[in-house]
């Protein structure tokens, strides 16, 4: 038997272990797994290429828990260590890396630590929940197998063994503080965690399969059962495979196996395949969701060589695709560094970029392919896109070609098709085109009748942020303006050369401004007394295009103007000077009366902006009945 002390200059590395990574001690798990599935990968390799005479077969990974015993053993049927090999892995090369790690990372807190094994610390993770650790090992070539033991000191012993499998078998003597690791339910549930898609089978215990009944049994007979070994991954999940090996229901059973408590369909998805400069592969999948961005993030798996290592994906993945599904798998992303440097290293960015642009391809043909299709999916894919064109440069580029401009009326028009359809009627004095929009057909309802009317084109944009995709539009566009259609008077939105003369004086006027002004809170509302269409309302509530763009602007994170989102509303009540119950309130001689018209006609007004409530509103129904006494 060899006896010796492990060369390493922090004393006693072990409880330093414990300290620095108690926040993902867990992943122990993971990482051995993961030596386990080197060691067999390895093997097949060397069997490939004739450097191994030994039969590959079938090789499983075996995970058991003895409780009684309080070890939990990881055996696998790789490649093996001799004595000489375990000496420099174990001893030498992996506790180098360890010590790194440590040296490096010594004066800083757990959570800022980093995760295990991409330091390199990989197999003496295990002393984050195990007192003592034995490695049993049998190399594929012809020595004896190996037995090393270390008890959580820098003191290990290494002999002979007599086991005669070829592979290697790690057993863990649990700690008392890190009892739970002897449960099933906690190793079944990382084991799904973790290595739900490992390229080698994992055994872990057993189940019950059900057999089909033989032939003649009676319906009552009880099916025949037997016990299985329960493999609890997934060696070869979809995006390892080839685009054309899968059809559309194999993409959506793997969604659901990737996320078995979501029962809505994803409404398409991306394969992502690439070797060069960089390799990644990957599903991405788009699901269903609602204009006001609630949706959780954090739901794409990232995962190296099938493990999987985390769901915060930021930085790899553009910001506006945090929303979506699906797995990203890539040896290429360096894990063994702070989240802030990841965003700067420079195949960070080459991956961003190219899952950018493979996203506005996708979407692109989408679009070409079946249009109909892709405007029936425009409400729930719209966020996605307009978040995307606000913050990646070249995805804005790119989706020009596809972005949609609904209509209140149900159509869906791109940029060149919108502009073609309102060029005619809705440039204005200035030369300058105007597009109207509402962001609630039914609290816009009569503004949009109004515009309408003149036969004006009106769009629906109801995300949180149109505004700041609208700001960007207008500034990436020449001379165009979109304009909400209760942001002013109908006449007021598009401007024309010819006016409307008023039918009152500028004496009757300012006598009725001032009148307005005594009933009216001038506070929140600023009176404008425009010559419209007579035809047009008498009272109407508009909300300036500019002060309420601003404002919903700096509520939905930044642009617009510093301070503007907690201004209060402030409005414009515009008088139509030509409309007839305009003219009755000037000829009206009792205050009493002239101030319950005025009451009523600004009452009306708020209720077609939903802004009549409260004590207003109970006033306004009885007046109401009042005056169809």
């Amino acid at each position: 038997m060899n006896k010796g002390t492990i060369n390493v200059s922090v004393d006693n590395i072990f409880p330093l272990i414990k300290k620095f990574l108690y926040s993902d001690h867990e992943i122990f798990l993971r990482e051995l797994i993961s030596n386990a599935t080197d060691a067999t990968l390895k093997l097949k390799h060397l069997s490939s290429i004739g450097e191994a005479q030994t039969e590959y077969g079938n090789p499983t990974i075996e995970v058991k828990v003895n409780k009684k015993k309080k070890t939990l053993h990881i055996i696998d049927q790789g490649i093996g260590m001799t004595q000489e090999e375990v000496q420099k892995y174990i001893n030498e090369i992996a506790f180098s890396g360890a010590e790194e790690f440590l040296e490096k990372y010594k004066d800083k807190k757990a959570d800022e630590a980093g995760i295990i094994g991409h330091f390199g610390l990989g197999f003496y993770s295990a002393f984050m929940v195990a007192s003592k650790v034995e490695i049993i090992t049998k190399s594929y070539k012809d020595e004896p197998a190996a037995h090393w033991t270390c008890d959580g000191s820098p003191n290990y012993t290494l002999e002979e063994h007599n086991k005669s499998e070829r592979g290697t078998e790690i057993i863990l003597h649990i700690s008392d503080e890190e009892k739970d690791f002897l449960e099933e339910s906690k190793i079944r549930s990382l084991l799904g965690k973790y290595n739900k898609f490992m390229p080698i089978p994992i055994k872990f215990g057993k189940k019950t399969e059900t057999l089909p009944k033989p032939e003649g049994a009676k319906d009552s007979d009880p099916a025949p059962t037997k016990e299985v070994d329960d493999i609890i991954n997934n060696p070869t999940p979809a995006w390892t495979k080839t685009p054309t090996d899968l059809k559309d229901q194999d993409y959506k059973s793997f969604y659901r196996e990737l996320y078995p408590m979501q029962f809505e369909e994803p409404l398409f998805h991306i394969h992502l395949n690439v070797d060069y400069p960089f390799n990644l592969t990957g599903i991405l999948y788009f699901p269903k969701m609602s204009p006001d961005m609630n949706m959780q993030k954090d739901r794409i798996q990232l995962y190296q060589n099938q493990v999987f290592v985390t769901d915060n994906v930021e930085g790899i993945v553009p910001e506006f695709l945090t929303m979506l599904r699906g797995v990203i798998d890539s040896p290429d992303i360096p894990l063994n560094v702070s989240r802030s440097y990841l965003q700067a290293d420079g195949a960070v960015k080459k991956i961003s970029s190219y899952i950018t642009r493979k996203v506005a391809d996708k979407l692109k043909s989408l679009f070409n392919e079946n249009r109909e299709d892709f405007s029936a999916k425009w409400e729930d894919i719209k966020v996605v896109i307009e978040y995307g064109m606000l913050t990646e440069e070249k995805f804005f580029e790119k989706a020009e070609s596809f972005y949609l401009y609904p209509t209140v009326d149900g159509a869906f028009l791109t940029y060149d098709e919108l502009k073609e359809k309102c060029t005619a009627l809705q440039t204005d004095k200035d030369g300058k085109l105007i597009y109207l929009y509402a962001s609630d057909k039914d609290a816009q309802h009569s503004y949009i009748e109004g515009a309408k009317a003149k036969g004006y084109e009106v769009l629906l944009m109801n995300t949180p942020i149109v505004g700041h995709l609208l700001q960007k539009l207008e500034g990436s566009k020449e001379n165009i303006s979109f304009v909400r259609v209760d942001s002013d008077s109908i006449d007021n939105l598009i401007k024309k050369e010819d006016t409307t003369p008023s039918k009152l004086s500028e004496d009757e006027k300012t006598v009725l401004k001032e009148r307005l002004e005594s009933v009216i809170p001038t506070s929140t509302y600023t009176v404008q007394m425009e010559s419209l269409d007579s035809s047009s309302s008498p009272f109407m509530i508009t909300e300036p295009e500019f002060m309420r763009r601003m404002k919903e602007m700096q509520q939905t994170g930044g642009g617009g103007m510093f301070g503007m989102g907690q201004m209060p509303e402030m409005y414009n009540l515009v008088i139509n000077t030509n409309h007839e119950l305009i003219q009755k309130i000037v000829e009206t001689k009792t205050q009493a009366k002239q101030e319950r018209l005025i009451k009523q006609g600004f009452d009306l007004a708020k209720l077609s902006k939903n802004l009549l409530k409260g004590q207003d509103l109970t006033q306004f129904i009885n007046r109401s009945f009042d005056l169809i006494k």
